[in-house]
């Protein structure tokens, strides 16, 4: 199991944060077609990644990449390397201890499937976190308990296609415009949004209600639920184009009572210890099967 005194690399794992079962996200792509990544002039893809003897070529990791969207190329190969990794570990695991021909497969999973499932239920135990537990998170993070803040808004909209580059400027300073008016006369703003609103809203005066966070588009939440009440002092631009918008009132969320949370909670804490204990259980996998090469993909895409 390794030399006790180097301390093993931890390999930050994608799986871990899905909300989906490890056994499907560790296999859900095993059945894409095959070979259909780079190719070199027909020769094999070439080789950089290893997991004990077995080869993880480049073709295989441009496969994968498709489903490890990144801001760049090199964080989405080392991402996909990763899962490539933990797939290979795991299933070299179930082959060890005979399991995928013990575990009959269901109608929605392989013999593999099966025996991986059945490897993290024997190895990684459940542990459900107390009252108490629950109880001094709830004390400890009070203020992420507490319900939406909400916001009630008016808005003209200045409509322009996000490719429109000339329409865009154009709405921009439009709304711009109509901002210096109505802070000399805020009370146009329902006659403004009738006779210049791209918005359906306009018949009645821009009213979009009351609003919590996720509720509109997110760029125009993002920045709508930075305001204080009043008219804001520039245009909020969204892919729909410029907003004139008016916050009308804020009413922040009240805290909820650990009764109302505790549920919640358990099944944060639970999440966080199951975490942890994976991690712990692939670093020893890691140090029973070698992996090569993989430190010098994350080389390449650095945090």
């Amino acid at each position: 199991m390794g030399t006790p005194n180097l301390k093993p690399r931890r390999i930050p794992l994608t799986i871990i944060d899905s909300t989906k079962p490890v056994t499907q996200e560790a296999h859900e792509h095993q059945h894409d077609s095959k070979g259909e990544g780079p190719r070199t002039l027909g020769q094999p893809a070439p080789c950089y990644l290893f997991v004990g003897d077995l080869p993880i070529s480049e073709a295989e990791i441009a496969q994968e990449m498709q489903h490890h969207r990144a801001l760049t190329p090199e964080h989405s190969r080392a991402g996909a390397a990763r899962a490539l990794v933990v797939r290979e570990l795991l299933r070299l695991e179930v082959q060890r201890l005979d399991l995928a021909d013990q575990v009959p497969a269901s109608s929605h999973e392989t013999a593999e499937e099966a025996g991986i499932r059945v490897l993290l239920e024997r190895e990684i135990e459940d542990r459900v976190p107390t009252t108490d537990d629950c109880r001094r998170y709830y004390e400890q993070n009070r203020e992420r308990f507490r319900a939406p803040d909400l916001i009630r808004v008016r808005h003209i909209l200045l409509g322009a296609a996000a490719d429109d580059v000339s329409g865009r400027i154009r709405a921009s300073a439009e709304a711009e415009r109509l901002v210096a008016e109505l802070k000399a006369n805020p009370v146009l703003f329902a006659d403004f949004a009738m006779r210049h609103s791209d918005c359906p809203s306009k018949t009645q005066g821009g009213e979009l209600g009351w609003l919590q966070r996720g509720q509109t588009t997110p760029e125009f939440d993002r920045q709508v639920f930075r305001l204080r009440v009043g008219l804001a002092a520039f245009p909020v631009e969204s892919r729909w184009g410029y907003h004139v918008v008016s916050v009308d009132e804020i009413q922040p969320g009240a805290a909820q009572e650990f009764d109302a949370v505790r549920a919640q909670i358990s099944d944060y804490l639970e999440l966080q210890v199951r975490q942890r204990e994976l991690q712990l259980y692939l670093l020893g996998l890691q140090e029973r099967y070698e992996v090569r090469g993989l430190k010098e993909i994350e080389a390449l895409a650095p945090d």
